[in-house]
């Protein structure tokens, strides 16, 4: 039976003042990827591409580990990207063959009066051909449970933002400020988005 997931999750964070602003933090795409998975789950496999290993799914009665190749880029407008480039599920053949996980998301810093946000979305699909056993089970049944683990996942990922994106930056900007002697002199910066 085959069957469509969806989940969106959006996110706005106030940035806190520091000496060097958030955009100089966010041209470093391989930070936020750090930020948001664990270390020990991820693989760089280029400059803008990462192995992410999930953690286990359990979908009713089904337990499946996605891996899933990501793109993570950031534009000359300060927006960070993120794209699924391909998903594989290890140890259930016949789900891998018939699984398909898109995901897409952007984050970008908003300058307002009020001072700094990063304000973000994510949308999150999969489609599937479940096994037999599955197709016994009312379809409406079927796509709220699965939506719902995909909102829960997206939950996850963004309370994981929120806590350690801005613990990262403020990490980073205490060690970019010592090695650079920057102490709120911002001209030593490089420019921003140079024409």
């Amino acid at each position: 039976m085959a069957i469509r997931f969806t989940a969106s999750q959006s996110v706005e964070i106030a940035v806190p003042e520091e000496p060097i602003p958030i955009q100089y933090y966010l041209r470093q795409p391989q930070r936020l990827v750090k930020a948001l998975v664990d270390n020990s789950r991820i693989q760089q496999l280029s400059e803008e591409i990462f192995r992410l290993k999930m953690r286990p799914l359990t979908f009713m009665s089904l337990s499946i580990q996605p891996t899933v190749d990501m793109r993570v880029w950031v534009e000359s407008n300060d927006i960070i990207y993120l794209r699924s480039l391909g998903c594989e599920i290890l140890g259930f053949e016949y789900i891998n063959q018939r699984f398909a996980l898109n995901l897409k998301g952007h984050l970008s810093p908003k300058e307002l009066s009020t001072g700094t946000r990063l304000q973000g979305r994510a949308d999150l699909e999969v489609q599937i051909d479940l096994p037999p056993p599955f197709s016994l089970t009312p379809k409406p049944i079927l796509e709220a449970t699965g939506n719902g683990l995909l909102k829960s996942v997206l939950l996850t990922v963004k309370q994981r933002l929120l806590h350690q994106l801005l613990a990262d930056y403020r990490h980073w900007v205490i060690s970019q400020t010592k090695n650079q002697g920057i102490n709120g002199d911002s001209s030593k910066l490089p420019m921003l988005n140079p024409e």
